[in-house]
């Protein structure tokens, strides 16, 4: 793994003896053949050493893993708090892990019980609207480089090369990606800053949508109904809170997964609150119980109670943590 070595080079995840040209892309999670005899670590452990990898994410748990040489600095952009995160929110493993109450399927494939009736049949393309090859649903997996990738990358439809070497957008991803903030100094709880409300639903394009990178696996259309989170009151719960109060999905869920344990979130469908924005509802711990659809925080200047009642905060203003601005 690279401990000390903050600064990466081309030989971190190409081997110029053994690299070839790609002519077609292979299925996740195997490593690419422009990657060919490039070393990993083992997503079973985090230290032991693989050369070559097998798995183009073990090429990336290098750095993404167990190595104490990570940082989160301001210039990558923001970076959600986790509600319930392990002792090294940064190590990628136990947030993919099949021991993750829920996450994406980059290490396994998906084995969440609830039905996902917003998953797309094929991934889109950089124009948000023609399919790819790529299929989805049960039994898929995904690459790291499925979000974190060239902006105009070859693979989905771009000129420009495949792979996570600079985007336009924070965190090398592929594709727009919104993260909702509060003002600096005002505290969590209280009401969001950068909102999008209607917010354009579309997958890419030259003007892509807020959520655009969730928009390439998810039909955003479907995740406003009911058929995808209903509060209490029978309201559709998503439309209620991304399309009118314009909240960001990074609220609520993690973008790679559940990597704890927490007697209040269960990490089901990869809820895990971003404590920069939430905050407690009074002296009740931050919560939120699947089976119910209810949560108990206080968001957006308004306390949720566990009977789905919404009430006007009254919370103290409070220094926020951990809040990391693009420069």
């Amino acid at each position: 793994m690279l401990i000390n070595n903050r600064h990466a080079t081309c030989a971190d995840c190409h081997n110029g003896h053994s690299s070839f040209q790609v002519a077609s892309f292979d299925a996740p999670p195997t490593i690419r053949v422009s990657q060919t005899g490039t070393s990993g670590i083992s997503a079973a452990d985090g230290t032991t050493v693989l050369n070559p990898a097998a798995n183009q994410y073990e090429n990336c748990l290098r750095c993404h893993g167990t190595s104490p040489g990570k940082q989160a600095l301001q210039i990558f952009g923001y970076l959600p708090l986790r509600a319930v995160s392990a002792a090294d929110p940064l190590n990628l493993i136990p947030q993919l892990a099949s021991t993750a109450t829920s996450s994406h399927p980059v290490f396994h494939t998906a084995s969440s019980p609830w039905p996902q009736p917003s998953l797309l049949e094929y991934i889109l393309n950089l124009d948000g609207s023609t399919n790819s090859p790529r299929r989805l649903g049960p039994g898929a997996r995904i690459f790291c480089t499925d979000c974190h990738n060239s902006d105009d990358n070859r693979e989905f439809g771009g000129t420009g090369p495949n792979g996570p070497h600079g985007s336009q957008y924070s965190h090398i991803l592929e594709r727009r990606y919104e993260f909702s903030q509060v003002a600096i100094g005002a505290g969590p709880g209280t009401p969001i800053q950068n909102v999008f409300p209607n917010p354009d639903l579309g997958a890419g394009g030259a003007s892509p949508g807020p959520y655009s990178l969730c928009a390439k696996c998810h039909d955003l259309s479907r995740v406003m109904t009911n058929v995808s989170f209903t509060l209490p009151n029978g309201s559709a719960g998503h439309f209620v809170h991304v399309a009118q109060l314009g909240v960001s999905c990074s609220v609520c869920h993690a973008a790679h997964g559940m990597g704890s344990l927490s007697a209040t979130i269960s990490g089901e469908r990869l809820v895990n609150f971003d404590v920069n924005v939430v905050a407690p509802n009074g002296t009740s711990p931050i919560s939120y119980t699947h089976a119910a659809n209810s949560c108990v925080l206080a968001c957006h200047g308004e306390n949720h109670n566990a009977d789905g009642a919404v009430s006007v905060s009254a919370l103290p203003a409070s220094p926020t943590q951990n809040v990391a601005r693009p420069r």
